[in-house]
C-alpha cells in the first residue's frame, strides 16, 4: 500500500525556472526512499512540499489516498516528522525533556501520557540521561538525537529527513544512522531522506535521483550504484565497495558481480580469505 504517491509535481521560485517539472513517484508504506542529486536539483524543495511547507504550482501529493490541500495539511502533517541539517533550528525550550515535548504540548496531549512519551523516546535515542541538560550544551550528534526523539514522541508514520547527518563528524554520522535504522524497525516507520552522504543512500529500499528539477531514475541502490556510466554522467561518487572491488579485479581477485554493502562485503572476503 503506497502511503505517498505525487503526480505531476510542478514547483517554480519567483523570477526562477521550474525547480520540480512533473515529478511523478510513489512511496510504500515501511520502505525507505534515498534522494539524491546535485546541489540545486530540487531535492529539499521536494521535501519540504511533502510536508505542506511549500505549496507546489500544480500537480497533487496524496498522503494515505488523501489529497493533501489547505484544509487538511495540518491533520496530514500530524503523520509526519521532519528532521532538518540543522538540529538547532528545531529548538525552542531550555531543556531537552522540554524541547521534545513541546509538539505534544500544542497536540494537547495529557500530562501523563506526554511524559510517558518524553521518557520512551528519549530512551529510543539514548539521551534519557541528558533529559536535563539545556540542548546548547549538547554536541551535533547529541543534538540531531534529541531531534529525531522529538518526533518519535509525536508517533509518526513518515519520518521526512532532510541532510540530516550532514553536519555531523564521521563518528556522529554513523551513530545517527544507526539509531534511525533502529528506529525505523522499531516504530515500523517510512522514511524518505535527502543525502549526499552516499552510505545513507546505501541503507535505502531504493534511491530516487533528482537532476535539474527532473527525476532521472528510480531503482535499488544495487542497480544504481553499478552503474559506471551513470554515476559518471550525473558525478556522483562510486561507494566505497565498488572502489575496493575494482582495485581486488586489478590483482586478478574474484570479487562479486553484485552490489555489496561494506558488512557484506567485509563478509565476503573473510569467506575469500578462509578458501585461500
Amino acid at each position: 500500500m503506497s502511503i505517498i504517491k505525487v503526480t505531476h509535481l510542478n514547483y517554480q521560485y519567483e523570477a526562477h525556472k521550474k525547480i520540480l517539472n512533473d515529478i511523478n513517484f510513489t512511496v510504500e508504506t515501511g520502505e525507505w526512499l534515498a534522494i539524491i542529486g546535485h546541489n540545486g536539483s530540487g531535492k529539499s524543495t521536494l521535501l519540504r512540499c511533502l510536508d505542506g511547507l511549500l505549496t507546489p504550482q500544480s500537480g497533487q501529493i496524496l498522503i494515505n489516498d488523501t489529497i493533501m490541500n489547505d484544509e487538511n495539511i495540518w491533520q496530514l502533517r500530524q503523520k509526519m516528522g521532519m528532521i532538518f541539517q540543522n538540529p538547532d533550528e528545531q529548538f525552542v525550550r531550555a531543556t531537552v525533556a522540554d524541547d521534545v515535548a513541546f509538539a505534544l504540548e500544542n497536540a494537547a496531549v495529557p500530562p501523563q501520557l506526554m511524559q510517558q512519551r518524553v521518557h520512551e523516546a528519549l530512551a529510543a535515542v539514548g539521551m534519557l540521561a541528558y533529559a536535563d541538560k539545556a540542548p546548547a550544551q549538547l554536541s551535533g550528534g547529541q543534538k540531531q538525537r534529541v531531534a529525531l526523539a522529538g518526533v518519535i514522541a509525536q508517533q509518526p508514520r513518515l519520518m521526512l529527513l532532510d541532510e540530516a547527518t550532514s553536519m555531523l563528524d564521521p563518528d556522529g554520522r554513523r551513530l545517527v544512522l544507526q539509531i534511525i535504522k533502529q528506529l525505523r524497525q522499531k516504530y515500523h516507520l517510512t522514511l524518505l531522506s535527502v543525502t549526499h552522504d552516499i552510505d545513507e543512500a546505501i541503507m535505502a529500499d531504493r534511491i530516487l535521483i533528482i537532476n535539474d528539477g527532473h527525476i532521472i531514475k528510480n531503482d535499488t541502490p544495487a542497480a544504481i550504484f553499478t552503474d559506471k556510466t551513470l554515476l559518471s554522467q550525473l558525478n556522483l561518487p562510486i561507494p566505497y565497495t565498488e572502489q575496493l572491488k575494482n582495485k581486488l579485479r586489478q590483482y586478478h581477485v574474484p570479487v562479486p558481480q553484485g552490489f555489496y554493502d561494506i558488512k557484506e562485503f567485509v563478509k565476503y572476503l573473510w569467506t575469500l580469505s578462509s578458501k585461500m
